[in-house]
């Protein structure tokens, strides 16, 4: 090849590497856009650095980082000239007045770069910095704004640290105790550093897992209630809640631990106070019938039967009244504990009100089984109690229902047992009696009565008789006793002892009596003369309220003069000691009503009420009054009555009136008035009116 030749071979070959140089450059600068590119989508600040410490590539989030002297940014740029000019400008809070010296440490630390650090700008702004070298000797550096993060620490470490709910952290993997603060420290005893050296498990009593273990997540928001030991060695219930965080860049839970055990006591108190009596302790109504359906499932498979004893106190409202109410409540209790030592442990015992008591008696073969236990119960009851040195005897009554025959569920054995009560206390008390099928139809009887009574009520039905009261010693009509009477379309007179019991019971007795007052005021007011009408009230009338009221709209409508109107009470209305009732009786006193006392002497503290309050008039009960002739201790007590009634200067009234023999005994003591059928049965109001009007013909009045 001649020198032209080569000459041209070689501007070709030339040529040729220029292309591939020219080629391998655009290779480059592509290479090159591709990686700025790719870096500047990463949330992180991204720069490399060469060996001499000069800027090569950085992304745009480490240019947003750096805003403050990103205009100085370019390849070339040295590293350190960057960090003078952000001191320079306070860009960095711990250079103040140290410039020269941060800037060596910060230069230092980026000619040997190995762990993380973080630098917090003025702005506020926190940066988790990392740098690592090179092969080339080069170093490329990652920045993380944690500002967020920081902040989130920060407000963790407040809640977590001045939270009044004792809380800790455990790591996951270890379950370690790493943090626990004040309120965890002071609440369980331990120092920080003894609480460190813990693992959960080891201040958990019972519980061999961990509260983030199994089925309940460590996210879950409900809490788990556990057994804890405190310091000192003692339990304590403990809600805890957990939730995931991360701890020092290790997995981790916090544990909320709330101290319930003062609520689950006091949830357990009333968890037994929802079910037992607060006075003796016993078993109520509903933890009783509870039981009682449990024990009638348990016949059905072992074909024994069961039965329930209702055992109630015999003039338990006189202890109250004579003995007051502290007395009585030390009675109930001292029954409840001596009815207790007489049961076995299977049977059951509930107080079901103020001295009603139910005992369930399990596994009954025989009726007799019931009857023993009722003897028993009745002994035990039957010797005197003393508290505070007030010695107290108070007999018991008994009701038997045996179940299932009896009844399949407990209320109706309960009430069965109380029907047969019924029937133990009328037969004479201190008895024991057995449900029979006719109380049944006795309860119904009276539910029968209870519903034809409300019909004569609102139907107008129900009339007033009035029973004449006598002046012993001149012979004159001084009054008349109202008395309700029930005219029944098919029964024809209904007689009063057989509706006003189930009038008191249900409550109809006040409605019936406010009927009765009101007719009495205008009847009477028609009445020739100044006779008087005595009206007989309920203590329901008194606890309603409006008793003082009714009285004077009575008296109004009707024009009586106060002075005519004679209101008689009993003694069970006294029994109350209501201060209500007195002021009332004052009241309708204060209005020249006339007040008296009915069936004196049957009671137990008759005596003690006259001095609570200044009675018109005591009537002597008809049990003293009948045979009265021929039985010398009631003549002595009728004697003793009406001497007392005239040294207070009362009006003494004798029921139950029904031979001369009674009659002359009455007037042989000075008896004032007298009443019953020896003088006159009770009559309607025209035929009084008639006796009225003869009788002042009679005496010369025109």
């Amino acid at each position: 090849m001649g020198p032209h030749a080569r000459r041209s071979a070689a501007a070709g070959e030339a040529l040729r590497d220029c292309h591939d140089v020219e080629t391998a450059l655009a290779e480059a600068r592509k290479a090159h856009d591709r990686l700025h590119e790719a870096i500047d989508l990463l949330p992180q600040g991204i720069v490399f650095f060469d060996a001499e410490g000069r800027f090569i590539l950085w992304n745009r989030k480490y240019a947003e980082i750096y805003n403050a002297t990103s205009h100085m940014f370019r390849p070339g740029a040295r590293f350190e000239d960057i960090v003078r000019a952000g001191v320079a400008k306070g860009c960095y809070p711990e250079a103040i007045g140290r410039e020269e010296e941060w800037i060596a440490e910060r230069m230092a630390q980026f000619a040997q770069p190995t762990n993380r650090r973080e630098v917090t700008l003025t702005d506020g702004r926190c940066l988790l910095i990392e740098e690592r070298a090179t092969k080339d000797g080069g170093v490329v550096g990652l920045r993380v704004d944690i500002t967020e993060l920081k902040q989130r620490e920060a407000s963790f470490r407040l809640l977590f640290e001045s939270n009044p709910v004792p809380m800790v952290v455990c790591e996951i993997d270890t379950e370690r105790i790493v943090g626990a603060n004040e309120a965890a420290l002071a609440h369980y005893g331990y120092s920080r550093e003894e609480f460190e050296t813990l693992t959960i498990r080891d201040i958990q009593a019972f519980e061999p897992g961990v509260p983030w273990d199994g089925e309940h997540s460590v996210d879950e928001r409900h809490a788990r209630t556990w057994k804890h030991t405190k310091a000192d060695g003692s339990l304590i219930d403990v809600a805890v809640y957990s939730r995931r965080l991360t701890f020092e860049e290790r997995p981790a839970v916090l544990l909320a631990l709330m101290d319930i055990t003062e609520r689950k006591r006091a949830e357990a108190h009333l968890a037994f106070a929802a079910q037992h009596d607060n006075l003796t302790g016993l078993a109520n109504r509903a933890l009783l019938c509870r039981q009682l359906d449990e024990c009638l499932v348990h016949t059905r498979r072992n074909r024994k039967k069961v039965a329930v004893l209702f055992f109630n106190l015999d003039g338990f409202k006189a202890v109250n009244a004579s003995r007051g109410h502290g007395i009585g409540d030390q009675l109930l209790v001292g029954v409840a504990r001596r009815l207790q030592s007489v049961l076995r442990e299977e049977d059951s015992i509930a107080r079901l009100g103020s001295d009603e008591f139910a005992i369930v008696q399990s596994d009954v073969s025989r009726p007799e089984d019931a009857a023993l236990l009722a003897q028993r119960l009745l002994g035990a009851n039957s010797d005197p109690y003393v508290f505070d040195g007030h010695t107290v005897m108070c007999g018991a009554s008994i009701g038997i229902a045996i179940g299932p025959g009896d009844g399949e569920d407990a209320d109706k054995l309960l009430k069965n047992a109380n029907m047969a009560l019924s029937r133990a206390k009328s037969d004479g008390r201190g008895l024991f009696s057995f449900f029979e099928a006719g109380m049944d139809a006795r309860a119904q009887e009276r539910r029968r009565i209870e519903m034809e009574l409300r019909a004569a009520i609102d139907g107008g039905v129900l009339r007033s008789h009035y029973q004449p009261l006598i002046d012993l010693k001149t012979g004159r009509v001084t009054g008349a006793e109202a008395l309700v009477r029930w005219p029944h379309p098919a029964r024809g007179m209904v007689s009063p002892a057989e509706f006003i019991p189930v009038a008191e019971e249900t409550g109809l007795i006040n409605p019936i009596g406010n009927l009765m007052l009101r007719r009495a005021c205008m009847d009477a007011a028609g009445w020739p003369g100044d006779a008087r009408v005595a009206v007989n009230l309920s203590p329901l009338q008194f606890r309603v309220g409006n008793l003082l009221a009714v009285v004077m709209d009575a008296l109004k409508q009707s024009g009586l003069p106060p002075k005519r109107l004679e209101l008689e009470i009993t003694e069970t209305l006294l029994l109350e000691k209501s201060d209500q009732v007195l002021a009332t009786l004052h009241a309708l006193r204060a209005l020249g009503v006339r007040i008296s006392m009915d069936d004196f002497g049957t009671g137990y503290s008759s005596l003690s009420y006259l001095r609570s309050f200044p009675f018109d008039k005591i009537k002597i009960d008809r049990s003293f009054v009948s045979d009265l002739a021929a039985n010398q201790g009631a003549q002595a007590i009728v004697r003793s009555i009406i001497s007392l009634g005239m040294s207070l200067g009362v009006t003494i009234t004798a029921e139950g009136v029904e031979t001369e023999a009674e009659l002359g005994c009455l007037r042989a003591e000075g008896c004032h008035e007298g009443q019953g059928f020896l003088f006159s049965r009770a009559r309607p109001n025209a035929e009084i009116v008639q006796l009225l009007a003869a009788q002042q013909t009679t005496c010369g009045v025109a």
